[in-house]
């Protein structure tokens, strides 16, 4: 598959089965690169130093609760956080 473009960010997606790290989901994979901000790239590293997991595991989880989150909004659910005093804040994503 061709990369695809939009500005200066290219992600190649390659339809090729990759390995499976084995920590979780299983199974094939697909192989996906991307041009991370400076910005992104620290939240990665956060995420990675935090968790323990791999960069993969870190991109794999970021991925499934952004498109959960999505959806749940799409068909009108509103999300929060809450901190431990009980104080709400409704996530809005732009």
């Amino acid at each position: 598959m061709p990369p695809r473009s939009t500005g200066t960010e290219v992600t190649e997606i390659s339809q090729k089965p990759g390995r499976s790290t084995g920590r979780r989901g299983g199974g094939p994979s697909t192989r996906v690169t991307v041009n991370l901000t400076a910005r992104s790239a620290k939240a990665l590293e956060e995420a990675v130093a935090a968790t323990g997991d791999t960069q993969t595991d870190v991109i794999n989880r970021a991925l499934q609760v952004y498109a959960y989150l999505e959806s749940a909004m799409a068909e009108g659910d509103r999300v929060y956080v809450e901190n431990e005093s009980g104080e709400r804040e409704r996530l809005r994503f732009f």
